[in-house]
């Protein structure tokens, strides 16, 4: 309550005042002065009661932490004999091969029995850029031992290296986690006890057509890759500085050497190489390292070196350019891979009767045919065979009919001369053909007598033009032009997919519907047993899009499970795949109704519908 006083003050009132103000202000100064003697005694119960509940915690803490080990050492696999371990480790291996930076980082007897076991580090699958180190390939390698075979697939990946790398690590922080934390999407059981480290991710293709030349990493690689260390040690807990981090000079440095040291490790072991794979998206600054690559490898079974873009290479001396005076021991090699890669014509390397051969020849490459055709006819038990070359000149000695008999899938594309190439082989097993040649006529005579002089092989896939680049620079384009699909056609009762593009959509439809009287004239159904259709810029007039509707109904009538009426005692069986790029507009309702009748349909729009 307020002390009332008189208006106006008096000399006594304004005494009085001055003692009650005194009063009050001892009153205020003496009930702070307890407010904070209480305050001063409940922040100290405060903290001792902190003290005590930190020092509770701490010993529940360690009381978990004693159970926790306690629990681990009582686990079954505590028990478990140590050969038991290493056969669980291999069944691992069969299906990661990389599992052994991740098994290594368990626990202290994991890592030491996994360093035991170099078959767990003899699949090298690698996927880096320049400005990583190469000492995870020297670690990887020593850690395999000095005798057992390398299964190597490495990929470098030399575009906007930097910028991907970063897009692509999810979450990615300021220093990279040392090696012994390798990344892994594919790992089903949780790491709770150590962290993953970031790690590349090869995304999906999309539904759209397959690029002409292959630029991710080997089928088998495993999405599976340690980060590469920068120092000897690699399980110093100290991680060493990220490439954000590092200085210019150093990332430049390391960029222009990283091929001649990696390749340096890998050489000195190529007489362990069972496998050698090494791809990369783009001409880097130590390629010339690829040039050591020479010498012999006995237990070598397949070689690839893949570059996505063209180059200009000196002559290098190394094992595709190898001479037949110094011949290379490679007794046992089966498949070989070169794109737009250095070889001679003449190296031993071309003719061991390879299995599998696939070359995509450098733009300054041109052969005469008939050397391309000794190159074939060296290895006659081929089974797979892939040719692309941008440049072929005219046959020297005259072309003889080369016989692969135990040929299997055949691929050729580039010059138009390589019709010449095909006209000179018969493979009477053939079940898989791909043409990309060069129009300079009709195709469908080069493969019908292909078929013709192989005594009608069971074709079950045939592409034509398909992977043919849809922006060719050259006067005639890619050879998708048929004249005739019904003399085509009739001869492939065993079709059962069709790659397409480059060819007008209206003949190629009726020919793959019903016999009829006007647009189709076969007595009977045309590729009976075909599942898949999948055709690219294929040029479509008014009738385009009905053509396809009745194909499609003739083919897949409505109930689902129903077939086609069986005409000359033949009922073809149903769709399972559409693909339609870039050939018409096909609207919404009818890629709805396209969808209802076959399982899987994707389409895109030409580019002046969009």
């Amino acid at each position: 309550m307020f002390t009332s006083f008189p208006d106006p003050p008096t000399q006594q009132s304004l005494a009085d005042a001055r003692r009650s103000l005194e009063l009050t202000n001892d009153s205020v100064d003496e009930l702070a002065s307890k407010i904070t003697a209480a305050e001063t005694a409940l922040a100290e119960i405060i903290r001792e009661s902190q003290c005590a509940i930190n020092s509770l915690q701490s010993q529940r803490a360690l009381l978990e932490e004693k159970a926790f080990q306690t629990k681990a050492y009582l686990s079954p696999i505590r028990r478990l004999p140590e050969e038991l371990l290493r056969e669980i480790f291999m069944w691992n291996f069969e299906s990661y091969p990389c599992c052994g930076w991740v098994l290594a980082a368990v626990s202290t007897p994991w890592r030491r029995l996994a360093l035991r076991m170099p078959k767990l580090w003899s699949k090298i699958r690698l996927l880096t850029t320049q400005n990583t180190s190469p000492d995870t390939i020297r670690l990887w390698l020593e850690r395999s031992g000095s005798s057992i075979p390398l299964d190597i697939e490495i990929f470098l990946r030399v575009a906007n290296s930097k910028s991907s790398a970063s897009e692509s690590i999810p979450g990615r922080r300021r220093r990279s986690a040392s090696p012994n934390h390798p990344g892994s999407a594919t790992w089903a059981f949780p790491m709770t006890h150590h962290h993953i480290a970031g790690h590349y991710v090869i995304p999906h293709p999309s539904h759209a057509p397959p690029p002409t030349i292959p630029v991710l990493p080997p089928a088998h690689t495993p999405i599976i890759v340690p980060p590469s260390p920068s120092h000897s040690d690699a399980w110093s807990p100290s991680p060493p500085p990220s490439v954000s981090e590092r200085p210019s000079s150093n990332a430049s440095r390391m960029s222009t050497h990283w091929g001649h040291i990696a390749i340096y490790y890998l050489v000195e072991q190529m007489h362990r190489w069972e496998r050698f794979i090494f791809r990369f998206d783009k001409q880097f600054t130590s390629v010339g390292a690829l040039k050591s690559i020479a010498g012999d490898a006995p237990l070598l079974r397949e070689f690839e070196v893949s570059g996505a873009e063209a180059a200009f290479y000196p002559e290098w001396q190394w094992l595709p350019n190898s001479s037949a005076s110094t011949a290379p021991v490679i007794p046992k090699l089966q498949t070989l891979t070169l794109q737009y890669a250095p070889f001679k014509w003449s190296s031993p390397i071309l003719r061991v009767n390879l299995h599998t051969l696939n070359l995509r020849a450098l733009p300054t490459s041109h052969l005469p045919l008939d050397r391309l055709l000794s190159i074939v006819s060296a290895n006659p038990s081929l089974h797979i065979l892939s040719l692309h070359f941008q440049g072929v000149l005219p046959a020297v000695l005259p072309l003889t009919p080369t016989k692969l008999s135990q040929l299997t899938t055949l691929t050729v594309g580039g010059h138009y001369l390589l019709t010449q190439f095909v006209d000179s082989l018969i493979a009477p097993v053939l079940d898989d053909l791909t043409l990309d040649i060069e129009a300079r006529e009709p195709i469908e005579d080069i493969v019908s007598n292909l078929l013709s002089r192989s005594k009608n092989p069971p074709l079950s896939h045939l592409s034509v033009a398909y992977g043919s680049n849809a922006s060719f620079s050259g006067y005639y384009g890619p050879a998708g032009i048929v004249i005739s699909w019904n003399a085509l056609l009739a001869d492939l009762a065993h079709l059962k997919s069709l790659h397409i593009a480059g060819t007008p959509l209206e003949p190629l439809l009726a020919a793959l519907g019903p016999p009829d009287d006007d647009t189709n004239q076969l007595s009977t159904w045309a590729c009976p047993l075909l599942e898949v259709v999948a055709m690219k810029n294929c040029h479509a007039h008014s009738e385009g899009v009905s053509k396809l509707v009745q194909m499609v109904e003739a083919r897949n009538p409505g109930p689902p499970n129903g077939t086609g009426v069986a005409i000359g005692g033949i009922s073809p069986v149903r769709l399972k795949k559409l693909e339609l790029y870039e050939c018409a507009s096909m609207g919404t309702d009818v890629v709805r109704w396209l969808k209802g009748r076959i399982e899987e349909v994707i389409c895109t729009e030409p580019p002046y519908e969009r």
